[in-house]
């Protein structure tokens, strides 16, 4: 075997990074004379030095400059508009150097930093090999760019009247890269590139060169032939590339998926006996998950193909189009006592051809073997490159006990589906029984464990249970996982969502979160929990970028659908929210809270409450049974109305759990108090709100820090006119999570503050808190702000108006 042909294991301190990555290439440099080439290099070598994003960049000490023979290479780390300015920077000073002809290439992609014979940083990865491709691309004063960087630079305004699609051309090996021109004010090159010119290019349309219009590009997936011949150690790094196809037609879309990519189907399920209800799900999770390990491959996790369980025969070619896969498989399970019979098929969804078929018809004890043989005959078929470590985790047995493995399944399956049921915490704590069932009877069962920090994590930070017992049952649970499998990725992961959810250590939880991606390159949770704590620290496009990744994985998520809207909220982008919000509602249009969410997207952006009122009106007409989940959002456009009815029924139909606003947990008591102020009765008012106050006070006491519940502390406490003890505990929760720690929870916070001072009497501090709030990305709207009686205290002040105006739709 060719060395090169077979993947080799990553050396440990070897540290994968996304850099933004500038290439230079001095046109016609091979045709000078040494000495001239050496001088232009000189010359060349102070005009990059001088620009502004290069000086800033060296001082930040962020910078690597790697020369290639005829040009250099920058690799910057902070942004992706840094090489982009660099390159304009660059341009613009060599108006005054006629003799330099330079083409540009940009890109931005995974990189190892490596140190080279002569002891110099380097850079090696599938980034670099990426931008030089784009880059050879152009001619003498272009600049181009990946799709990748141009998706990137498209979320600042500033940049999207320069940046022009060339449509794909054909590199090296057959890959074809997805390019945009940039050029501004007479610099660049706005001709199209010669190599695009002579038919190698595959234009988006009609026309030659076309400005981008919109943010809904056609996203390349990038085939990873041309890296055949690369470094071994960047394969790990190709997962990067598996970009969303373009929306078209069935056999369009098929057309441009990933040669390697598989949908893992439900398996049917021909067992008799009811206690084998679940063996098909594990025989297919197992398959699944096996697969999922080899980062040469695209796997759709099972959230999405779950839905594919039940309702009538299903199409493949158009459930291998909605999930973006070209091949699927599916097949049957039939266990009968000590026997097991699985039967399975690999199709091509592109021509809708039986690839292979496989029938085993085995002792129930190899059922593993079995799945792990099913496993390996795939990633042979689609040619995947597998390292050793991946073919050792596909062969490794999750536990030797079936009833442990089928408690497990059923675990998993509620945590999976707990955030959409009612109530979320008996979904949550009859997973933790059935998981503490199955390591009892496997006390080395890893996976059980990996699945228990998870439903205690939950419970935690959903604030259903936010207590240090419970915050201690998941450290156990971490610490048994670590015990029994130290390294491996669900290690990793179940720490980096533990220090997320327990701890809000984000810094501890991204460190995690990049080496359970090692070995975990088709898990969503990495990029849903990264795009989290993206969102967290203020980085709002990087977090969609991640929650988009996620969905690329899970398309079929509705989960991480509605995430990704809530940014948009957050960012008062109301039009993608509701492009979000109906392909979740497309995935189960029967599904009551996201229509009714759907419907809130109106009262929130317009200030009308008229849609959200007759969705709600029309659930409880088709069933009754789900005033459950809508009564939250029943009882706020209730409340916008002045709907003293409405309010009433949608406090009967409240969860026990009470009103939620994000993480701040509102019991049900403040939600009687505030329907009882609104129709003026002052007394069942004052007794709900101490009651809140008796509630959140016991919750505090073992949490003196819990942001959230001083919060709700200084609400009930305004509410009863303590106005002092109000104020100091609505001011410590802003203090223990100000927004540059929590972009999520720090402007409800200080929302939460504006609202105590105002109720308090201390109009001049509410004012001010609440211009702060709206100035930051919330989910603090113009609806809210205009409707809701929470701010009727402020009505009359003109410095309320203005802020009003300011979150007026344009």
């Amino acid at each position: 075997m060719n060395p090169q042909d077979s993947l080799a294991e990553p050396a440990p301190d070897l540290q994968l990074e996304i850099a933004h990555l500038l290439l230079i290439d001095v046109v016609g440099y091979s045709q000078l004379l040494v000495n001239e080439q050496i001088e232009l290099l000189q010359e060349l070598k102070q005009v990059v030095r001088s620009t502004e994003c290069f000086r800033a960049a060296e001082e930040r000490g962020e910078l690597i400059r790697v020369p290639t023979g005829d040009g250099m290479a920058l690799v910057f780390f902070h942004s992706p508009e840094e090489p982009a300015r660099c390159a304009l920077e660059i341009s613009k000073a060599l108006q005054d150097h006629p003799s330099i002809r330079l083409r540009m290439g940009i890109h931005s992609g995974p990189v190892n930093r490596v140190t080279d014979v002569n002891d110099k940083t380097n850079i090696v990865g599938s980034g670099i090999i990426v931008a030089q491709r784009v880059m050879d691309c152009g001619d003498a004063g272009h600049i181009l760019l990946s799709a990748h960087v141009a998706e990137d630079l498209y979320e600042y305004r500033h940049w999207q009247p320069y940046l022009h699609d060339l449509g794909e051309c054909e590199v090296k090996y057959g890959l074809h890269l997805h390019l945009f021109n940039l050029y501004k004010d007479g610099l660049g090159n706005p001709q199209v590139p010669e190599k695009l010119q002579r038919g190698r290019r595959r234009p988006a349309s009609a026309v030659s060169v076309r400005p981008i219009t919109a943010p809904r590009w056609p996203k390349a997936a990038l085939t990873i032939a041309f890296l055949v011949s690369a470094v071994a150690l960047v394969i790990s790094s190709l997962i990067f590339f598996n970009r969303a196809p373009p929306s078209a037609p069935v056999a369009g879309a098929l057309a441009a998926i990933s040669e390697k990519s598989i949908a893992v189907l439900p398996f049917e399920n021909l067992s008799n006996e009811k206690e084998n209800a679940y063996f098909g799900d594990g025989v297919q999770d197992e398959i699944l998950t096996g697969l999922s390990r080899v980062a040469d491959l695209k796997v759709i996790s099972r959230t999405s193909v779950m839905r594919y369980k039940t309702g009538p025969k299903r199409n493949l070619r158009e459930v291998a189009t909605d999930l973006g896969v070209a091949h699927v498989l599916e097949g049957t399970v039939q266990r009968a006592g000590s026997r097991v019979r699985v039967n399975a098929q690999l199709i091509d969804a592109r021509t809708d051809s039986q690839l292979w078929a496989e029938r085993y018809d085995r002792d129930v004890a190899d059922v593993f073997a079995i799945e792990s043989e099913l496993a390996g005959k795939i990633v042979a078929q689609l040619q995947a490159q597998i390292s050793p470590s991946e073919k050792a985790a596909i062969e490794q047995k999750p536990t030797a006990d079936l009833a442990a493995h089928d408690l497990y399944i059923r675990a998993k399956t509620l945590i999976a589906t707990a955030v959409f049921s009612t109530p979320e915490q008996e979904s949550l704590s009859e997973a933790v029984r059935l998981l503490n069932q199955a390591i009892e009877r496997d006390p080395v069962f890893a996976l059980a464990y990996y699945q228990l920090v998870r439903a205690h994590d939950l419970l935690y930070f959903g604030g259903t249970d936010h207590t240090p017992a419970r915050l201690a049952l998941a450290d156990s649970a971490i610490q048994s996982l670590t015990r029994l499998r130290p390294d491996s990725g669900e290690a990793h992961l179940a720490l980096a969502n533990h220090l997320y959810l327990g701890y809000l250590d984000y810094d501890h939880a991204r460190e995690e979160l990049k080496l359970a991606q090692q070995s975990l390159p088709n898990d969503p949770l990495v990029f849903e929990i990264l795009g989290y704590i993206d969102r967290r620290q203020g980085r709002w496009a990087e977090s969609t970028k991640s929650l988009e990744r996620a969905i690329e994985l899970d398309p079929q998520n509705p989960g991480f659908l509605k995430q990704l809207a809530d940014s948009y909220v957050c960012l008062r982008q109301y039009a993608d929210a509701e492009r979000v919000l109906d392909r979740v509602i497309a995935l189960d249009p029967k599904d009551s809270s996201m229509r009714a969410y759907r419907a809130s997207i109106e009262l929130e952006w317009h200030a009308d409450p008229q849609p959200l009122s007759s969705t709600i009106r029309a659930i409880i007409a088709e069933d009754s049974r789900e005033t459950q989940n809508i009564a939250e959002l029943w009882l706020k456009v209730s409340l916008c109305e002045r709907d003293f009815d409405g309010a009433r029924r949608a406090l009967a139909a409240m969860p026990i759990a009470g009103c939620y606003y994000d993480t701040i947990p509102f019991p049900r008591s403040w939600c009687e108090g505030i329907a009882a102020r609104m129709r003026g009765d002052i007394a069942a008012a004052h007794a709900a709100f101490a009651k809140t106050r008796a509630e959140t006070a016991k919750l505090i006491a073992d949490q003196p820090d819990y942001a959230e519940a001083l919060c709700v502390l200084g609400m009930a406490d305004a509410a009863l006119g303590n106005k002092e003890e109000a104020i100091r505990e609505g001011r410590r929760a802003v203090e223990l999570t100000p927004v540059s720690k929590n972009a999520i929870a720090g402007p409800s916070l200080i929302e939460c503050l504006a609202l105590i001072d105002a109720w308090t009497g201390e109009k001049d501090l509410a004012l001010h808190q609440l211009a702060v709030a709206v100035s930051t990305p919330g989910f603090l709207s113009y609806g809210e702000l205009r409707l809701h009686p929470y701010w009727d205290p402020l009505r009359s002040d003109p410095r309320f108006e203005k802020i009003l105006a300011s979150l007026a739709p344009k």
